[in-house]
């Protein structure tokens, strides 16, 4: 019963926080050339905006967020890649990359990111799987991984094939992950870069990004560009003002301008119609757990980090709940954020945010209290 009381708390104190939010004025949607589109919040990943996003279409060289996101998985930045000649001769080199030639992992992943280097897409590949045939399997297998349904991959670069395709929210929902990763964001945000190789000592090649959003739209943080004439102008991009993070992706578009000039009107759009409160928090949602075989019977558990989420104009606050999913009796000794459960973020009733819960600090040793804790632990996990 106190659980259920405490539950009940807990979305008062929520809708509380919600209600009193200002509502923004409508506005028309974002008119774009694009044939599939969607524009999403980073942080929860709730769609604010899309169009025919769920068309599976070629991804050309978004392809590469994936190609690049496995390769910081798996690779050290300071490993140094062979290039081959397989690598060499793949279609389409701004990075003019010679068979024998050796790069840093770091150095190859810039210039692949930045310039959209094909054949440094496969030397990737290659070093990581021996070949582009199984490093393909690696990209399905972590798209089936992230929800990325509607996808499947045949090369480390999006150089067209009928089995390489995608769809704007997969690929929304590659961006989000991948943005995630520090060494990622700091890739894909650079307007500039400089290559040096490693082998030849003395190579060294200043490049641009091929995102021409970067210095040229507030807020912009990235990420990649692609194009082929089979899959039109492709633009994957995030940007940021005043706590409110979006990702705008956009499939085939008619020219490689019409990308950028779609990407900034959902951007604008999302940024006119979202606002973030904050949600999720330890000093809000902490509660207490029974504790088994230790010196206390009582803990706190709470959040490991706040979750702040989106509210877009129009929507109900009541469509936001929260699940805890913690277990009524733990055992002793716990470490101070030692983690024993989560707690969602739902709208509508689609998990939409997920944050650890962590146990405040508990030592072993007997107490009457936790005695019978242990004692009567299955009577406790059936109230």
């Amino acid at each position: 019963m106190r659980f259920l009381h405490y539950a009940a708390a807990v979305f008062v104190v929520l809708a509380a926080t919600l209600l009193p939010v200002p509502r923004m004025a409508s506005a028309e949607e974002p008119a774009i050339t694009a044939d599939a589109a969607i524009l999403i919040e980073t942080e929860t990943g709730r769609v604010v905006w899309e169009k025919n996003a769920e068309e599976r279409r070629f991804p050309a060289s978004m392809t590469k967020m994936m190609t690049c996101i496995l390769a910081l998985e798996n690779v050290s930045p300071r490993a140094e890649i062979f290039i081959t000649p397989n690598a060499e001769q793949t279609e389409d080199t701004p990075l003019g990359i010679l068979a024998g030639e050796r790069l840093t992992a770091d150095a190859l992943l810039t210039g692949m990111m930045l310039c959209s280097d094909n054949g440094a897409a496969v030397a990737v590949a290659e070093h990581i799987d021996g070949g582009v045939t199984s490093f393909a399997k690696r990209m399905n297998e972590k798209a089936a991984e992230l929800g990325m349904k509607d996808t499947h991959f045949a090369n480390p670069n999006g150089l067209p094939n009928p089995m390489h395709y995608s769809t704007a929210h997969d690929m929304a929902r590659l961006a989000r992950y991948a943005m995630r990763n520090k060494a990622f964001r700091s890739i894909v945000g650079q307007q500039n870069a400089g290559i040096r190789w490693t082998f030849p000592k003395d190579k060294f090649l200043p490049v641009e990004n091929t995102n021409k959003l970067l210095g040229h739209y507030d807020g912009i943080t990235g990420i990649k560009t692609g194009w082929t004439n089979a899959a039109g102008g492709c633009l994957a991009a995030s940007a940021e003002r005043k706590g409110v993070s979006l990702i705008a992706i956009v499939m085939h578009a008619p020219t490689p301008n019409d990308r950028f000039d779609d990407a900034r009107k959902m951007l604008d759009y999302g940024f006119r119609h979202v606002t973030m409160v904050r949600g999720i928090t330890s000093s809000r949602t902490a509660r207490k757990v029974w504790v088994k075989g230790g010196q206390e019977a009582r803990t706190f558990v709470r959040p490991v980090e706040d979750i702040n989420y989106p509210i877009i104009d129009g929507e109900d606050a009541k469509n936001y709940t929260i699940h805890c999913d913690v277990p009524s009796v733990i055992a002793a000794p716990a470490k101070d954020g030692e983690i024993v459960g989560k707690m969602t973020l739902l709208y509508k009733g689609e998990p939409v945010g997920t944050v650890n819960m962590a146990a405040d600090k508990v030592l072993p040793g007997f107490s009457i209290g936790s005695f019978f804790v242990g004692l009567f632990e299955g009577v406790i996990n059936r109230i």
